[in-house]
């Protein structure tokens, strides 16, 4: 039995394994420039987020109907109900379905299919958070915004995802403040690839509530100093980190230096298909490669469900936290 944990950093898209996307393919008339499920693995292989970015966009083209979101969807609630996930906030990219004409209710219809009765077949609740892509105007994501609005009922909060470098958050700042007037949520990738100062950008500017990722915080004191002092949870991927060579190894994560700290860190899996691992794959890695302790990884799965927006379910948020109190380490 895997330690409880929630996932506040998972984006939907992300979890399309070869097979799935073979399989969807066939089911939607789509030919794939790959012979087979193990080309497509090697094709796996990144030398960056741009070199990631561009093969997660370009089979992205198979997910043409609210069926093929329901499946996808339905799956990784599978894999993480198995990795121990009792809570998940899901992040989608609607403006990369929009460009391929992919109607934004045929994303969010199909995902809550799936998302709707996730307690009831896995076993885990959820969340819907929309993204906004940092490497397209500030224009498309507020127009996207206005797209969404019919969907709020099912939207709990937007972020910020894609390409870092040259994108500063301040580029966002309307289309977070009319999220904010809505009653959203908001969080933002900041500090991946891009500088400590992005970190800063989004929580001044966009106000934002948890960092995705964060780990460039350790090259400035006095924004961990800040980090701890706010409490802010930062939402750390590892096996991620190592596949986009953000760290060089796993060995040199610096997650035990940000614990140590007293950061706020959750562990989470980014784009599990991609980056060679769920959630729980991510907790037995750093457990197995940075010799985290079991206290430690049992303060990463508080932390984790002290971090998720549960705010209209504290009932369950403490269950959650009981278990993970309760857990027996094998």
């Amino acid at each position: 039995m895997p330690l409880p944990k929630a996932e506040l950093h998972l984006h939907i898209e992300g979890t399309l394994e070869p097979e799935t996307a073979f399989a969807l393919a066939a089911r939607n008339g789509v030919t794939l420039p790959y012979a087979d499920t193990d080309a497509l693995r090697e094709a796996y292989r990144f030398t960056d987020l741009r070199s990631f970015l561009d093969l997660y966009y370009a089979l992205m083209d198979v997910l043409r109907t609210e069926q093929d979101f329901t499946d996808l969807a339905d799956a990784y609630l599978a894999r993480a109900a198995a990795q121990g996930v009792r809570h998940a906030e899901i992040f989608f990219d609607p403006q990369a379905h929009l460009k391929r004409g992919v109607d934004l209710g045929t994303v969010v219809e199909g995902l809550w299919r799936a998302l709707s009765r996730s307690e009831q077949n896995h076993g885990i609740s959820t969340q819907l958070i929309l993204c906004f892509l940092r490497d397209e105007s500030a224009a498309s994501a507020l127009e996207t915004l206005r797209a969404a609005e019919p969907y709020l009922d099912r939207i709990t909060g937007v972020g910020l995802d894609s390409a870092e470098v040259g994108h500063p958050p301040a580029k966002f700042r309307e289309v977070f403040r009319a999220a904010a007037g809505l009653g959203l949520r908001r969080v933002a990738h900041a500090g991946e690839e891009g500088p400590p100062q992005y970190i800063t950008e989004a929580l001044d500017v966009l106000g934002v509530e948890r960092i995705d990722h964060g780990l460039r915080c350790m090259e400035d004191p006095a924004l961990v100093d800040r980090l701890v002092r706010e409490r802010i949870p930062l939402t750390v991927c590892p096996l991620s980190n190592v596949r986009l060579r953000t760290v060089a190894s796993l060995a040199g994560h610096p997650l035990p230096a940000m614990l140590d700290a007293g950061l706020v860190c959750t562990v989470n899996s980014d784009d599990p298909a991609y980056f060679g691992g769920y959630a729980g794959d991510n907790f037995d890695a750093v457990r197995d490669t940075l010799g985290l302790t079991e206290e430690q990884l049992r303060e990463l799965a508080r932390n984790s469900f002290r971090a998720a927006f549960l705010e209209h379910d504290e009932e369950r948020r403490q269950r959650c936290l009981a278990e993970v109190e309760a857990y027996t380490f094998p």
